[in-house]
């Protein structure tokens, strides 16, 4: 548990200020409740604590840059404002919209056209946007309910140490990566035509990230066996690595219709990344929830599904 730097009281979750790099309590988050010296910069690049208003009334022709208007949108004041320090939670929406999607479509329209617009398949490549829509569809419950406990843990305390559009960028990009890698590399191995769909390539990379930033970080497997999280991050490794190197067949990149090699690449991109980014800042060593005293964090059953 971390203490809150204004009042002491102790946080399971801490809020992290992006401008003072205090921690703080949900009480004492915002920067006007801890008295935040960067409440004086509200000319900050990063927009943290400008929502653009005096930019537009300076701009006397109206003319602003695509930068200052995407600002104006995700700035305090703007639109999506909301999102800022939750596209965690939005991507964990943006999953089960998907996955409802899913049938939606594929009862409507029929199971290719669900294909085409959610399934990276290794031999239609060039259709870009399954790069990303494959990211947030899944194979089943039990693959979306995985990937969905390891997100909800820890995509926020990854999002609040390196900030919401790196974030954005880390999950999107990791998991396109290990989809594309596990394609391409079914293609090099002559395993014949292959599809890949799921998150778990962009959460292996945020658990990979976490595990430089606080290897000790005690989770609860299944919520009840407490392990460290470079334990829980290293099993699921070298289990990857041991279906990965199967000598049955080139189809073992994908052993048990679950993209092992996806795994894999996500978890490097989150290792070196995390191994770049990492700064001496306070990250929380344990995870509880449900406000008790008993045991409880991530865990669960099964973890990460298909990729």
């Amino acid at each position: 548990m971390a203490q809150c730097d204004e009042c002491g009281s102790h946080e399971n979750l801490p809020y992290q200020c992006r401008r003072c790099g205090g921690t703080f309590c949900a009480e004492h988050r915002l920067p006007e409740n801890h008295e935040c010296p960067g409440l004086n910069e509200w000319n900050d690049p990063s927009g943290v604590f400008d929502s653009g208003f005096d930019d537009s009334v300076r701009d006397e022709g109206g003319s602003r840059s695509l930068g200052d208007r995407i600002g104006t949108l995700t700035g305090t004041g703007g639109v999506l404002g909301y999102f800022r320090g939750n596209v965690a939670y939005l991507f964990l929406a943006l999953m089960w919209i998907t996955f409802a999607l899913q049938f939606l479509v594929g009862g409507l329209f029929g199971r290719g056209a669900m294909e085409t617009l959610f399934v990276l398949q290794s031999d239609r490549l060039l259709y870009v946007w399954t790069w990303l829509t494959s990211i947030f569809a899944h194979g089943g419950l039990y693959h979306i309910a995985g990937n969905s406990i390891v997100l909800y843990f820890f995509g926020p305390l990854v999002e609040r140490y390196v900030g919401s559009r790196r974030f954005t960028a880390l999950f999107l990009a990791s998991g396109a990566l290990a989809g594309l890698g596990f394609a391409v590399t079914s293609i090099v191995l002559g395993a014949g035509s292959v599809s890949v769909v799921g998150a778990s390539g962009a959460i292996f990379a945020v658990l990979g990230v976490l595990t430089v930033l606080n290897p000790g970080l005690r989770i609860y497997l299944y919520f009840i066996i407490p392990i460290p999280l470079w334990l829980f991050t290293g099993a699921f490794a070298v289990i990857s690595v041991l279906f990965f190197l199967q000598p049955q067949s080139a189809a073992s990149v994908g052993q048990g219709n679950v993209a092992h090699l996806a795994h894999l690449i996500g978890l490097v991109i989150g290792l070196a990344y995390g191994k770049r980014i990492k700064q001496p800042q306070r990250v929380p060593d344990r995870l509880t929830f449900g406000g008790g005293r008993g045991p409880g964090g991530p865990g669960g059953p099964g973890g990460p599904g298909r990729r």
